[in-house]
Parts: C-alpha cells; sequence; structure tokens
C-alpha cells in the first residue's frame, strides 16, 4: 500500500503511528507497526508460544490478515469459536475459556492516537477478555481505526462501524437501514457495551499491533 501513496500522505501516517506508539507505551502497553500481513503472521509467531492456549474475539481482520488461518494451522490450542457446525452452547463455553487463554487475540474499533482503546460490543465477549483474564492481549488493526481522540472514535464508531458490523450480522436494528446510530431501543441493538481502555496494571499485557493498510471495519 504504502509504495503507492503521495510522499506527504506517508510522511502524516508515519507521524501518526509513531505518536500512537509512543502514547500506548506511556499507558503500559505495547505498540507495533507491520507493513502487511506477512510481516505480521512472523511477529505473531514471535509473540505466541507454542502449544499455548489461544482464543480469539470476533473480527473481520483476523480473517482478512490470515490469522485465523494461521492459528488453526500452528501448534497452538485454539479455541476456535468459527469452527463449523459449532452450537451456540460450545460458543458460549468458548467464551468463558478465553478469560483463562495464555493469549486473547482480536481487533479494536478505533485506536486514539493518545493511546486509547474504543470498542462497542454486543454482549462483551470481545471486550470483557480485553480488560481481564488472558496473559496476554493481542489486538490487530489497520491504519483506518487510528483517530485522534475519544471524541472521534465514538463518532466512528457508532457511525461506521456499528452499522456495517449490524448489517453483516443480519440484525435489524435501524442503523442498518439508516446507516448511521440513534442511540436506539432495538432487540437486536449491538451497541451495549461501551469500554475505553486507557491502560494497563501489567505492563505489556496489551500488544496493539498496527497494520499498514485499511482493515475491518
Amino acid at each position: 500500500m504504502y509504495s503507492k501513496m503521495d510522499d506527504n500522505v506517508l510522511r502524516y501516517i508515519e507521524k501518526q503511528i509513531d505518536r500512537t506508539i509512543n502514547n500506548l507505551k506511556n499507558h503500559n502497553m505495547e505498540g507495533f507497526f507491520v507493513k502487511d500481513e506477512i510481516e505480521l503472521i512472523g511477529l505473531l509467531k514471535e509473540l505466541i508460544a507454542e502449544n499455548s492456549t489461544v482464543g480469539v474475539g470476533d473480527s473481520m481482520t483476523l480473517f482478512e490478515t490470515g490469522v485465523i488461518d494461521f492459528l488453526r494451522e500452528g501448534n497452538y490450542r485454539f479455541l476456535d469459536k468459527y469452527k463449523e457446525g459449532i452450537t451456540r452452547d460450545e460458543k458460549k463455553e468458548l467464551y468463558i475459556q478465553n478469560f483463562s487463554t495464555d493469549t486473547f487475540i482480536c481487533s479494536t474499533n478505533a485506536l486514539t492516537e493518545n493511546g486509547e482503546l474504543y470498542n462497542i460490543d454486543g454482549n462483551g465477549s470481545r471486550v470483557a477478555p480485553m480488560i481481564y483474564g488472558p496473559k496476554q492481549v493481542i489486538l490487530v488493526t489497520g491504519i483506518n481505526k487510528i483517530v485522534k481522540n475519544i471524541e472521534e472514535a465514538e463518532k466512528r464508531v457508532r457511525n461506521y462501524s456499528a452499522p456495517i458490523d449490524a448489517k453483516r450480522l443480519g440484525k435489524n436494528s435501524p442503523c442498518t437501514t439508516l446507516g448511521y446510530c440513534i442511540d436506539c431501543k432495538s432487540p437486536d441493538r449491538i451497541c451495549n457495551d461501551f469500554v475505553i481502555i486507557k491502560g494497563q496494571f501489567i505492563k505489556g499485557r496489551i500488544k496493539v499491533i498496527i497494520v499498514g493498510k485499511p482493515l475491518g471495519y
């Protein structure tokens, strides 16, 4: 992607990523930058120990970057919520097991330049392990998820990410028709848990990998 960019745009994005990674560090989280999916998988091999237990949260980014296939084919105990034929009860059990995994991987709805993570979730199965439980949390995100501050993060997620995701999930909430959030009371509403992570007690427990291309919603 970078080879096709105007030099001025490239410089802006690089500075934005540098600020974000530095501020993640200031909040006891680690930030990494990789150019593409190949570098991403290489980094994951370094960060995730073989024979360890790995869980994932709902994420289109993990499919786009090949992370799901990497976990399925690798030497890991992968708690695969996407495996064919899985029942609702089996999936619920995996959500509980995610709290005791060695590594939990997902994406983030938005990442601020101040080093904050902003996420909206439907039932909490993705954001809850991010906050507590797994020994290591790895968030894979595209450059499109980086925003200036929390206000921009909420605007992005409410009026872009959530309506698209609700449509993907086949929900009948107003945003799937309108294309933006009206803070509805629909039973199909997926915007139930609003979570901002500003830091961690355990240094480096949360690791954010920024991939040099737009990914996910």
